[in-house]
């Protein structure tokens, strides 16, 4: 039973993760690496699948073995947060104090994007 548990939180967590690629205020690296371990714990062979992804297996073994996040990805993060955060203050809200809220979200989710370290220039052979 708790490996079903943890297979559909995995999912879950998995397509919130997905989400988060596209919507920078879902946080993408801890549901991808929640996913990992939900995979890891309740069905190896799904977790061996994730981690041999083209597009989402080397940024999960990146984070977790180096702690960082490279720098194209936080550009990006940074950028489309910040977009999104703006259309929605100017356009979809009218309260002052959800935009104040908005502020300090985007503000706060900036600090901790960029309190990790960039993915060190050895790993992706210079080109970031």
């Amino acid at each position: 039973m708790l490996n079903v548990i943890l297979r559909i939180i995995g999912t879950l967590s998995l397509a919130l993760g997905l989400l988060g690629i596209a919507l920078p205020v879902l946080p993408t690296t801890p549901f991808l690496l929640l996913t990992a371990y939900c995979y890891l714990r309740s069905a190896p062979a799904w977790h061996k699948r994730l981690l041999e992804s083209k597009h989402l297996g080397p940024y999960i073994k990146n984070f977790q073995e180096n702690k960082c996040i490279p720098k194209r990805i936080k550009v990006y993060s940074i950028s489309m947060l910040w977009l999104t955060i703006t259309i929605s203050a100017v356009f979809a809200v009218s309260l002052w104090w959800v935009r104040l809220l908005l502020l300090v979200v985007a503000i706060g989710v900036t600090c901790h994007i960029l309190s990790y370290p960039s993915t060190p220039q050895k790993e992706h052979h210079g080109k970031e």
